[in-house]
């Protein structure tokens, strides 16, 4: 990479080995090299002791492109990178290489995390009409039993007309959740610290008053100090028999031991995509407990799904090419209260 003669910005690829891959297509590397002056097969894996060619496209980047694995941007990693304006993050959270350096030194910061959020409303969407039909009980049994059977009477309290949804925490994933629950009759509680109006025809309501209200309890808050297990023995015990706990934030915000408890019961259901520690133990009960969805973190963007990210990255590269604040720009401030 060489000093520009143009007005398109030098920008440097950083990101895990093989995200590239993944991420962008052949038409996302003409689109790249179109409006910034890059070598897309040029992929920063390490930038705390770089090659001589990652080195030498470091210190004419103006511009950082980075995805999952990229290297935090810690002050010395930043004293290699003289040029650097602008981080723009092709996926969600910044919080693993966004430092306070990068604060410090003016950097601007965007991130694609309102294209991530799409994908987990859309699974959490699914989630909650196939915890209210009890799909995963009534396929259990239909496997065991393979007859004829009195489903009508086995299934009175079953179903998704005039249900109760809780959702905790109105980020962007839980408000989307929100807009895809408009269609359905199903009455929607809200719990936010931070929200003072709710959106129309939604609840705001305290956390333990939607637990104790709701059959369906969807987690959307973020991962911080405040949140860890927010949804604890107080907020599991007032839930009804029968709710269905959601969670497609962080395992961190439910106390696993006291959930586990109301699982193994029977009283509780659940639909887990995330858990704490990210991979349970083998011999964890949630794999196997009849009343538990449990999945691999696969809520979030995935497959076909990571060149949406792609997309809106390069929308954002766009943008400061043409002199324009950036769309979804990330301050300081925001993290405070963020993932």
């Amino acid at each position: 990479m060489h000093p520009t003669t143009d007005n398109r910005p030098a920008l440097l690829l950083a990101m895990g080995p093989g995200v590239d891959e993944r991420l962008l297509t052949a038409d996302h590397h003409a689109r790249l090299t179109r409006l910034a002056h890059t070598d897309p097969r040029l992929v920063a894996h390490d930038l705390t002791a770089p090659g001589p060619r990652v080195a030498a496209a470091l210190a004419e980047a103006e511009i950082l492109f980075t995805c999952w694995g990229a290297t935090p941007l810690t002050a010395e990693v930043l004293d290699r990178a003289p040029r650097l304006r602008a981080v723009v993050h092709a996926a969600g959270s910044v919080k693993h290489h966004i430092t306070d350096a990068c604060w410090e030194r003016g950097l601007r910061v965007t991130s694609a995390a309102a294209a991530n959020a799409l994908p987990v409303a859309e699974y959490t969407l699914a989630a909650i009409l196939l915890a209210g039909k009890r799909v995963l009980r009534s396929a259990q049994r239909y496997a065991e039993l393979r007859t004829d059977h009195a489903w009508l009477e086995e299934s009175t309290t079953w179903g998704n007309y005039r249900r109760t949804i809780g959702i905790v925490g109105a980020s962007r994933i839980g408000r989307r959740v929100v807009e895809l629950l408009r269609p359905f009759d199903v009455e929607i509680l809200l719990y936010d610290p931070y929200v003072t109006t709710p959106p129309p025809g939604v609840e705001l309501v305290g956390l333990d008053d939607l637990c104790a209200r709701s059959t369906v309890v969807s987690v959307h808050a973020p991962q911080l100090p405040a949140t860890y297990r927010m949804i604890g023995p107080a907020q599991l015990a007032a839930m009804p028999d029968g709710t269905t706990l959601i969670n497609t934030a962080r395992g961190s915000l439910v106390d696993e031991a006291a959930l586990l408890h109301h699982l193994v019961t029977g009283r509780l259901h659940a639909i887990l995509d995330v858990t704490d520690p990210e991979l349970p133990p083998a011999d964890s009960p949630l794999y196997t407990l009849p009343n538990v969805l449990l999945t691999p973190h696969v809520a979030g963007s995935l497959g076909n799904e990571l060149h949406r990210m792609a997309d809106q990255a390069l929308e954002e590269v766009a943008r400061y090419g043409r002199g324009e604040p950036f769309a979804e720009e990330v301050r300081a401030s925001d993290l405070q209260r963020s993932a």
